[in-house]
């Protein structure tokens, strides 16, 4: 049986709000505890450095992938079960993406919109078909369900692109969504 991979897009920063921490540090020792591999920016800061030290603590195999230029900022962290080192931040999502069955968005800031929107982009011209689950902790990413509402309202996008992304208001429910999504 192959171990199924989880690609964890989530930001650098910790966040206004302790339940962001919190969700990022149960989601990691619920991968670990499924047995699934965690694929993430292998940054040793913010969020990406909760779920994986929590996923690392539970048992679970890593998988980071981080571009040179960010090594330093994001705190490299190179003591995963896999380090990958990218020329560029289209390396490593490429890399991020192709080593992953699934993709879950914590709280983040521009650089897990861009992370997301690519994966639902690729998922909208029926390049993949990986589920795409949204952890809304405490309402954080309802605005951007509001946005995919009215981009789909105001006719720049089929009603189907919704239906391309599950929500979760709790890791759990992500685990549940994956769980039925992966088998």
């Amino acid at each position: 049986m192959t171990v199924k991979s989880v690609c964890v897009y989530c930001g650098s920063r910790a966040g206004a709000m302790p339940g962001f921490a919190a969700d990022a540090q149960t989601l990691g020792r619920a991968l670990a505890g499924a047995g699934w591999r965690l694929v993430y920016g292998a940054g040793d800061v913010g969020l990406m450095g909760e779920v994986a030290r929590a996923a690392q603590g539970a048992g679970g195999s890593t998988f980071g992938v981080i571009p040179a230029h960010l090594a330093a900022r994001e705190v490299a962290k190179t003591d995963l079960t896999r380090f990958v080192v990218t020329e560029t931040m289209h390396e490593r999502k490429k890399v991020m993406f192709m080593n992953a069955d699934a993709v879950v968005v914590l709280p983040g800031g521009a650089g897990s919109l861009d992370e997301l929107f690519e994966a639902l982009t690729w998922r909208q011209l029926g390049l993949h078909e990986k589920p795409i689950v949204v952890l809304n902790t405490g309402g954080y990413w309802t605005p951007l369900k509001a946005l995919i509402d009215h981009v789909i309202d105001q006719g720049f996008a089929d009603p189907s692109l919704a239906g391309f992304l599950g929500w979760a208001e709790t890791p759990d429910q992500v685990m549940d969504q994956l769980r039925t999504a992966l088998g």
